[in-house]
């Protein structure tokens, strides 16, 4: 009898309410995400069309950096429109197949985003360390085929969290206090056992962002190592000069989300709508600053970039 009753009221649809608490500041708030929104797309694609476009930028470091802006386009696309109309147009109402597919692509291409990270922390090392071989090491085909790799693995690792998803009966509220769907948040709607949703969550968590984060770590470790045992200061000043701007990269992706989650951990005096607006601003950051950073510290494409938008006049 208790299976027919949570049947009879499982919710198919729910209601993403924003920022519960700030309503009537939503039309402000989506000034920021708008901004960020256009900022990350136009900057990205514009970055991709750079490094397409520009025989001497097809290097694994540069195609690995086209990676990331593609998956910055993806995780933009995926929050930021729907965000924009609940605070717009109130259009909070999302099915349950919608929400389960907007919390995978989320999640999938946040681990994508720390594996290329990874990766290209790994190229650096390669590029510093062992100069000689680097194109012997990273061809166009290796570094398609680990490109290729990251993608799977954030596929794989997120895809069981649909079915961990799909298995329960939303029989709580239906409301759910975000600007998109993430895995606890449906999860807590369940009126089942969701002991396997969060006992997966933390696996997620600790072999992909926290084990790229040390992995990273312990290249940058045997990175700086190696720089200063190089004679030449010179030299060591360059070396150090090619890591500056995926060293921002790593910190603008990592930092935010590290302080968010003591802040929900141990922040439990600050009120829900300080943490939605934290979770926010860790997942419009890095899209919309990542193309500027490279742009501003890497010349081949700042110079590219000026040609692109100020051509010379024949």
């Amino acid at each position: 009898m208790a299976i027919l009753n949570y049947t009879s009221i499982s919710h198919t649809v729910f209601i993403l309410v924003g920022i519960p608490g700030l309503e009537d500041q939503h039309l402000w708030i989506s000034i920021p995400f708008l901004i960020s929104y256009l900022t990350a797309i136009i900057g990205n694609s514009l970055l991709i069309y750079i490094i397409v476009t520009e025989r001497t930028l097809h290097e694994p470091m540069y195609l690995f950096l086209s990676m990331l802006a593609a998956a910055d386009i993806v995780f933009s696309t995926t929050a930021v429109p729907k965000s924009l109309s609940i605070f717009w147009f109130k259009a909070g109402e999302i099915s349950l197949g919608g929400c389960i597919t907007q919390l995978f692509f989320i999640h999938a291409t946040y681990v994508t985003e720390s594996g290329l990270l990874l990766v290209m922390a790994f190229d650096r090392y390669i590029a510093i360390c062992y100069p000689l071989r680097y194109s012997m090491i990273l061809t166009n085909l290796v570094t398609g085929n680990i490109g290729l790799a990251v993608l799977l693995r954030s596929i794989i690792i997120i895809f069981p969290i649909i079915f961990l998803l799909t298995r329960l009966t939303f029989c709580r509220s239906n409301i759910l206090p975000h600007t998109c769907c993430e895995h606890f948040g449906l999860a807590k709607c369940a009126c089942g056992d969701i002991r396997a949703n969060i006992w997966y969550g933390v696996f997620v968590l600790s072999t992909t962002i926290a084990l790229d984060l040390i992995l990273i770590a312990i290249s940058y470790g045997l990175l700086l190592r190696a720089v200063f045992h190089i004679p030449s200061r010179n030299a060591r000043q360059k070396a150090l000069n090619t890591c500056g701007s995926h060293v921002c990269v790593i910190a603008l992706f990592y930092v935010p989300g590290i302080f968010t989650i003591l802040t929900q951990r141990f922040g439990h005096h600050i009120p829900p709508h300080v943490h939605i607006l934290l979770a926010n601003m860790c997942a419009l950051a890095p899209p919309m600053l990542n193309p500027i950073i490279y742009g501003v510290k890497t010349k081949q494409i700042r110079d590219r970039l000026v040609h692109v938008l100020f051509p010379r006049q024949k």
